[in-house]
């Protein structure tokens, strides 16, 4: 159990990751003390909720500041601030960002920690966001399997979400990736057990959006094992739920969680702010 001195409360959401937070300002100037507390939780916890927070685009992008660079999303077609995703679903839409189980941004060489969003505009119910524990779902692995994937590496591709091939996918949606012909397909190799350079706890680090295949091996012999491996990540018992309201807050940790969108309500506007922090090449 997170023990703390602050006047603040943290109430875990699940039995595998989650921790509600009350009692900060997000907004106010945080000192050092909270922002070190804040990020004690997040490494205890993998994701961490606010509810009803004011954060404007400056006070997201100071809080964002606090825990890192900003990362600039490199695919996702912007408006005046590359440091800031607005992602919007407007009624009518039949796609959206994050409909897959993912870890963000896979394919760079260096992806994000994490990424703090905000709650601008959500309907009264629906929407949630699902995250999963991805060190209980290495640690849950069998010895043999454990063996088995101790050096084996994983290709990372942008592929699947933008350029060409995802051309209709973009095209039914409001938030829309980049699929010019100017576009280029950015490719990493990463190992598939990474281990987190703040806990030393090693997680499973695939998933559907970007992982495309194992190093050495083709698409179609990495299919079986590999398809097994991202579904197996998000077994009920690895994962919480966190349904959103207006000024709500969650702050994942990219390096040891993936996430999916919940696409079950589809006429009502919903805007989020998204801003992601830099990390580190995985190893």
């Amino acid at each position: 159990m997170f023990e703390h001195d602050g006047p603040y409360t943290v109430n875990p959401v699940s039995g595998a990751l989650g921790a509600e937070i009350s009692g900060i300002d997000l907004g106010a100037e945080l000192d050092d003390y909270l922002v070190a507390e804040l990020r004690r939780a997040l490494l205890e916890y993998g994701v961490i909720f606010f509810r009803d927070q004011h954060l404007d685009t400056d006070a997201h992008k100071l809080l964002a500041k606090k825990f890192g660079e900003i990362f600039v999303h490199p695919f996702f077609v912007y408006g005046d601030d590359p440091e800031v995703v607005t992602i919007v679903r407007e009624p009518g839409d039949t796609r959206i960002v994050g409909e897959d189980w993912h870890i963000d941004t896979a394919m760079m060489p260096e992806p994000p920690m994490g990424a703090i969003m905000v709650a601008i505009e959500v309907s009264d119910y629906g929407g949630d966001t699902l995250f999963a524990n991805q060190y209980l779902a290495y640690e849950a692995l069998s010895e043999g399997m454990k063996f088995l994937l101790q050096d084996l590496k994983a290709i990372n591709s942008d592929r699947l979400v933008a350029g060409p091939g995802a051309a209709t996918r973009s095209a039914n949606r409001t938030t829309k990736a980049r699929t010019d012909v100017g576009w280029e397909e950015t490719i990493s190799i990463h190992p598939v057990v990474r281990t987190h350079p703040e806990t030393g706890r090693k997680s499973l680090f695939v998933n559907h959006s970007y992982t495309v295949g194992f190093a050495g091996m083709s698409e179609e012999e990495s299919k079986p094992l590999l398809g097994w491996l991202m579904d197996w990540g998000h077994r009920p018992e690895f994962t919480c739920r966190f349904r959103w309201g207006k000024g709500s807050v969650a702050f994942w940790d990219n390096r040891c969680t993936k996430h999916i969108a919940v696409d079950d309500v589809h006429n009502h506007r919903r805007v989020m702010r998204r801003i992601q922090i830099a990390g580190d090449r995985p190893y």
